[in-house]
C-alpha cells in the first residue's frame, strides 16, 4: 500500500470520509481476519472519520 496510487487512493478516501459516507464490503466471517482490519487501519492513519466497529 505504500506505492504511490495505492497511497493516493488512501488518502483521498481519508479526505472522503469527513464529507461523504461510503462503506467497504467482503464476505469475510470476522473483520479481525479479513484485509478490512487493515485498511481500517490504514485510514485510520490518514486522519479518516470512521464509524465505531460493533
Amino acid at each position: 500500500m505504500a506505492a504511490p496510487d495505492a497511497a493516493h487512493t488512501l488518502d483521498l478516501l481519508a479526505a472522503l470520509s469527513h464529507h461523504a459516507n461510503f462503506s467497504v464490503g467482503c464476505y469475510c466471517e470476522r473483520e479481525d481476519r479479513c484485509h478490512r482490519s487493515i485498511l481500517r487501519e490504514l485510514l485510520q492513519e490518514r486522519g479518516a472519520a470512521l464509524l465505531p466497529q460493533e
